[in-house]
């Protein structure tokens, strides 16, 4: 498990330099101010999560039958889809419905963290 974790957290936060390089370079004259601002948060909260699963990893190889540090890295893979992928595609398609899939994304987060938490009190 912490091999997958480190893997998706790796894969996570290449991709979020990517998005945020293509951000400044690419879409900077095709989106709107408020349209790349929310692609923007994607990427930072993206990286933000790929740090947090490598994080999981790390510790998973300290306490490998621990289940809430499952949860956790589940959890942010999810929030990442949910809440960065949400915002990437809101971005492009301006189809606002797209933003109610966005706060599901962050209560993944928000759980996660909070497992992360737990997981440590445990220990």
């Amino acid at each position: 498990m912490a091999q997958l974790f480190f893997i998706l957290g790796s894969l996570s936060g290449g991709l979020a330099v990517a998005l945020g390089a293509f951000g400044v370079h690419a879409l900077k004259a095709r989106l709107t101010p408020d349209h790349l601002t929310t692609f923007e948060t994607g990427v930072r909260y993206e990286m933000y999560h790929a740090l947090a699963m490598l994080a999981v990893a790390v510790e998973i190889t300290r306490a490998p039958a621990s289940g809430l540090l499952s949860a956790a890295g589940w959890l942010f893979v999810a929030g990442t889809l949910l809440f960065s992928g949400s915002l990437y595609l809101l971005s492009f398609t301006h189809k606002r419905w797209l933003g109610a899939l966005t706060p599901f994304g962050g209560l993944a987060f928000i759980v996660g963290w909070s497992c992360l938490a737990l997981s440590a009190l445990g220990s």
